[in-house]
């Protein structure tokens, strides 16, 4: 595996006030390593529910057998949000994030309101929405959800200064880490401290995009030119090795000190399909670039951390690859899907993976089906088969 480039971190910091705008994303904490809910976290046995989407409806799945346990009408694309609970989703439609009940399952009809909902994020017992068309971020305690019933729960919202495709997190001492940029362009992030003053910013990240948070409450976000990390109360520029080099997914584990990332170095490369990974270990401070082996590329959809905090591409050629971060280096595969080409559009319905503890959910669009595979030993555990070809999944995490 060839390693493109090895560089020390490039610091930065910056004060800044400002808020972030728009496309196509991963969408909240889906690339971490969760564990499976627990009884009485809206499964009675096994693995929690898991949601999946497809054109102008949605699928509950038993999260162990794959059986259907209901379909449900909805827009014609729909994006699905763990909300961490174990038993409730976000539906994200044109009047905000909808609650989808799995333990019924149902649509509540009890609805987050936002202008152009955009990223969910799990975290510290906190789950965070983003308002892409105000720039507000609105947050409320996880399992404040189920206690509400059908209602709302209390929530509190920190306004945003403009209206930008965006991303917040709140920290376990409160510290809300917020994008910064406006509808026409994203130039970093912001700190505020729980009375909502600035603790650091920087302006440095061109098209910030996504976040995740690592071991030891480390926030990365991706850059045109690398990332943007936040940690130990001030943020800090890794500079990529090429001009152009987007990150703009991270797949983390709470247990790790490695973030993986996406990585494009191309701006003018058609479809979706990558083969390119960075590596950034918050502990040594330290980012790379590596090449993955020839014919595996992969989407921001294929990624996940799983068992020993190893990464898990759903590639190409069909198989599941597993990515050592510490070194770089595939250390094994399982076969799942037939051959695939990449999507044109990145909603397009296209391979994909999500995860519950130790089984990967894989979405098979050319079959209409949704596979289980359980990582700690390949294999596949069980196959549901749909009416529609599946495009967005979210296992009811708790």
């Amino acid at each position: 595996m060839k390693k493109l480039q090895n560089r020390p971190l490039a610091l930065f910091s910056t004060l800044a006030l400002l808020g972030l705008a728009a496309t196509g994303c991963a969408s909240g904490s889906t690339g971490s390593a969760p564990e499976p809910a627990a009884s009485g976290q809206g499964v009675e046995h096994g693995l929690a529910p898991l949601a999946v989407s497809y054109e102008n409806g949605i699928a509950v799945l038993d999260g162990t057998s794959l059986d259907v346990l209901a379909t449900l009408d909805s827009e014609e694309f729909t994006r699905l949000n763990a909300v961490g609970d174990g038993k409730h989703i976000l539906v994200t439609t044109s009047r905000g994030f909808e609650v989808l009940d799995t333990a019924v399952p149902e649509l509540t009809g009890a609805t987050f309101s936002a202008t152009t909902p955009g990223h969910v994020v799990r975290h510290a017992g906190k789950t965070v929405l983003f308002d892409d068309g105000t720039g507000d971020t609105t947050v409320f305690e996880t399992s404040a959800l189920d206690a509400a019933g059908r209602q709302l729960p209390e929530t509190r919202v920190i306004p945003g200064q403009e209206a930008h495709h965006g991303v917040s997190v709140e920290l376990a001492d409160g510290t809300l880490v917020t994008t910064i940029g406006t509808e026409q362009s994203r130039s970093g992030a912001k700190a505020l401290d729980s009375q909502g003053q600035e603790l650091d910013s920087n302006t440095s990240c061109p098209g910030i995009h996504g976040e995740e948070t690592a071991q030891g409450e480390a926030v990365v976000f991706g850059c045109e030119d690398g990332a943007l990390l936040y940690h130990d109360g001030h943020f800090d520029k890794f500079t990529a090795p090429d001009d152009y080099g987007r990150m703009g997914n991270a797949y983390v584990s709470e247990n790790s000190p490695i973030i993986v990332g996406d990585y494009k170095n191309d701006p003018d490369a058609e479809g979706y399909l990558l083969n390119r990974m960075a590596l950034i270990d918050t502990a040594k401070h330290s980012y790379e670039v590596i090449e993955l082996p020839a014919g595996v590329q992969y989407t921001w959809r294929g990624v996940v951390r799983g068992p020993d905090e190893q990464a898990y591409i759903l590639a190409t050629d069909g198989a599941i690859h597993v990515l050592d971060p510490s070194t770089g280096e595939i250390t094994g595969k399982y076969d799942v899907l037939d051959p695939w080409q990449g999507p044109m559009n990145w909603q397009d319905p296209h391979p994909a993976m999500t995860l519950n503890g130790s089984i990967a959910y894989v979405a098979d669009p050319e079959n209409n089906q949704v596979h289980a595979v359980d990582l700690e030993t390949g294999d596949r555990t069980a196959t549901a088969t749909l009416d529609a070809a599946p495009n967005e999944m979210a296992a009811a995490l708790g």
